[in-house]
């Protein structure tokens, strides 16, 4: 069984930058279910075009090892989300996290979220994307 795993925006686009990361590891881990959101998805395009990254790359990472997840116009449920961020700009990735029914929530921008309140009221993990390839080894 695959370990749902929401991916944060930087993790994605470090994945672009460099082959030998961890980010670049856990976005082609077979042990892993990807997930991003479609809001998510436009902020990829956004930042992977300021850094010159190819969008023709992205496209193809996100179709062949992502799931998205649609947040649609779920405004009330972003509202509620942000309780969980110290950045209400990121209640979208939360709400990605908890719609996927992920374990984790994997960042680099830990300072970003509540982990402790995310892990307790929505039972999901934040960690950076080396603790959980280091998590997923233990389990060998």
């Amino acid at each position: 069984m695959l370990t749902p795993v929401f991916v944060d925006s930087d993790v994605v686009i470090s994945s672009l930058m460099s082959k030998t990361g961890a980010a670049y590891l856990l976005m082609n881990d077979g042990r892993i279910a990807r997930f991003i959101s479609d809001v998510s998805l436009l902020e990829l395009e956004r930042v992977a075009d300021a850094l010159h990254l190819s969008q023709k790359d992205l496209q193809k990472l996100v179709q062949t090892r992502c799931d998205v997840v649609a947040i649609g116009d779920r405004k009330n449920e972003l509202t509620r989300m942000a309780e969980y961020t110290r950045d209400a700009n990121d209640a979208h990735i939360v709400l990605g996290g908890k719609l996927a029914k992920a374990k984790f929530l994997v960042t680099y921008n830990m300072k970003h979220y509540r982990t402790g309140k995310i892990r307790d009221d929505l039972g999901i993990i934040v960690l950076p994307p080396a603790f959980l390839l280091q998590y997923l080894r233990s389990l060998n």
